[in-house]
């Protein structure tokens, strides 16, 4: 027997790297429909509709929001845009998938959340790691108590990138910095297994352009657990984390973006290799979690909260006025 969904009509506004993921992504999730596509400059949409098959190729950020097919936009511009790109959507009545970070602060996020449920309107960060077979398994984990009573994470997520003072990476006008374009990676994993932090602490080596280039977080928990956090632009390390209990601990291989090998290691047992590779590029599982939320007309999700959301944005500012990395229109 055939299981017919409804279709979701998708618009993605912008097409850099990560729209063209996204796009990937929507290949793999039945009943996704990448309807259209929005960029503020025509030929670019054009190209992307063209790549992707897409029907409908927008020249404007207003034209993708105001048209009448499409459903939910996913926002995929840089994060000093999410605040601006997000109410445009919801202003038009669409819902949003917004990647992260969510905005570039806690003021930003509380703006958008707040408009969206003002008008009944589904909104969710792009947190796409909380979707993941991994996550999924981990999370299964931690409820079954595998590993005792959670103590401790100790995560990382680092590249080199060559210096752009005008790229995003390190342009303070573009939100820069390590925190918020990486950092947000070990603090969702840690904000997913223990909560919001309740003593935060963090030093950054700042660029000449005054964002954080490497960042050091150490987080406490009401619970008593701890996260040793670990953010750059310009540092190659290893691609592991671990979490550890009382009982165990377990290793996260691969980048932490994307981890698709987990290794469990428990008290007086031999070490147990955990596959969770999966098909496809690993986008499709947010999205296929926004579709059944539009579906069954919910208006947050209950896997990735906007409360979790607003938590995470609150501990970033926290680290970011402690690192001294402060954006245009903020104040120290």
């Amino acid at each position: 027997m055939t299981v017919h969904v409804k279709p979701i009509r998708w618009g993605i506004l912008g097409t850099g790297g990560i729209a063209h993921k996204f796009a990937q992504g929507l290949q793999w999730a039945p009943g996704a429909v990448l309807a259209a596509v929005g960029s503020r400059d025509p030929s670019t949409a054009d190209a992307f509709a063209r790549e992707f098959n897409v029907p409908h190729a927008y020249g404007s950020y207003s034209e993708l929001a105001q048209s009448p097919e499409v459903d939910v936009i996913y926002v995929s511009t840089p994060h000093f845009f999410h605040y601006e790109n997000s109410l445009l959507c919801l202003e038009n009545g669409k819902a949003v998938l917004c990647e992260k970070a969510f905005t570039i602060n806690a003021r930003e996020a509380q703006a958008v959340i707040d408009y969206a449920r003002q008008k009944g309107l589904f909104v969710m960060e792009a947190m796409w790691t909380r979707f993941l077979p991994v996550a999924v398994r981990l999370r299964r984990m931690v409820a079954e108590g595998l590993l005792g009573e959670l103590h401790s994470l100790a995560a990382r997520f680092t590249f080199r990138a060559d210096y752009n003072p005008q790229g995003r990476l390190f342009n303070p006008a573009l939100g820069g910095g390590a925190l918020l374009d990486v950092g947000v990676y070990p603090i969702a994993w840690a904000a997913m297994l223990f909560g919001e932090p309740t003593e935060i602490h963090g030093i950054a080596h700042l660029s000449g352009q005054g964002v954080d280039e490497r960042a050091t977080m150490l987080l406490g928990y009401a619970g008593g657990q701890t996260a040793s956090l670990f953010a750059s632009l310009t540092t190659v390390s290893p691609d592991r984390s671990t979490l550890m209990g009382s009982q165990g601990y377990l290793t996260l291989h691969g980048r932490l973006a994307h981890p698709t090998r987990i290794t469990l290691s428990l008290k007086n047992k031999p070490d147990e290799e955990l596959d969770v590779s999966f098909e496809g590029n690993g986008y499709q599982f947010e999205a296929l979690h926004v579709m059944e939320c539009l579906r069954q007309g919910k208006l947050e999700s209950e896997i990735m909260s906007l409360d979790e959301t607003l938590s995470i944005m609150r501990t970033m500012d926290q680290l970011r006025q402690q690192m001294g990395v402060f954006y245009p229109g903020e104040t120290a």
